[in-house]
């Protein structure tokens, strides 16, 4: 059902990355095969839902913007328009998820990291086309997956995935934390955006990192080694 798989990515210098950092890196359904009937329609998928929501989207219509036929759909995915949207789930999970690999392998110091993840997750959830028309039309779809077990199942997903690479500068126990605050931060701010407080923005991400995550960090004495490094910043 479009399940993402793990594959080695090479780190900001061409090295492979190590250890869990390495586990923690996600490819997406048919990365290496663009064109790949799945992924057409998995994408397919995606811009029905950006356009008219999952009440109204059928089969039929995922064939059409895919390019295939009904008959392919379900040869593809014998579940029908169920097993095709999560698909969509998992594949745009993993998308994220290899995006945030990247930004999150080539940070040099915690901050960096936060302050990148932060902002990388942020932009790509509001650039999120199928996402935004969701959470204007069919609210109850998105809190759907927000609460309760879908919640804590989101946020396990996340740390797991985050927390390998925050644990270069601290246990792995804490970093799993730190990763849910950071994950808890990003969906807060997604569901209820803010003018006044933009998390896509650097500046305003490193206010949040550095006034309220980094100190709560250090209370906790989770840096594994010396202060934390930072990076300047002028309210």
């Amino acid at each position: 059902m479009g399940a993402a798989v793990t594959r080695a990515e090479p780190g900001p210098t061409g090295a492979p990355l190590q250890g869990r950092e390495r586990q923690a890196v996600v490819r997406h359904l048919g990365a290496d095969d663009r064109s790949s009937t799945r992924v057409r329609i998995v994408d397919g998928a995606l811009r029905c839902l950006a356009q008219q929501g999952i009440a109204k989207t059928t089969v039929d219509d995922i064939a059409r913007q895919a390019g295939v036929s009904r008959a392919t759909v379900y040869r593809a995915f014998p579940g029908g328009r169920d097993e095709v949207l999560g698909a969509v789930v998992d594949t745009e999970m993993a998308r994220l998820f290899s995006a945030l690999g990247v930004c999150l392998g080539q940070a040099r110091d915690l901050t960096a990291a936060l302050i990148g993840g932060i902002v990388e997750a942020s932009t790509r959830l509001r650039d999120h086309a199928a996402l935004h028309y969701l959470a204007e039309h069919e609210p109850e779809t998105v809190l759907g997956h927000l609460a309760f077990d879908e919640s804590d199942r989101l946020l396990a997903a996340a740390s797991r995935f985050t927390a390998p690479f925050l644990a270069r500068w601290m246990s792995p126990d804490e970093a799993e934390r730190v990763a849910e605050w950071a994950t808890r931060i990003v969906l807060s701010y997604a569901i209820s955006p803010s003018d006044r407080f933009d998390l896509t923005e650097p500046s305003r991400a490193t206010w949040l990192v550095e006034t309220f995550l980094l100190p709560g960090i250090e209370a906790l004495g989770t840096v594994a080694e010396g202060p934390v490094a930072t990076i300047g910043f002028v309210p």
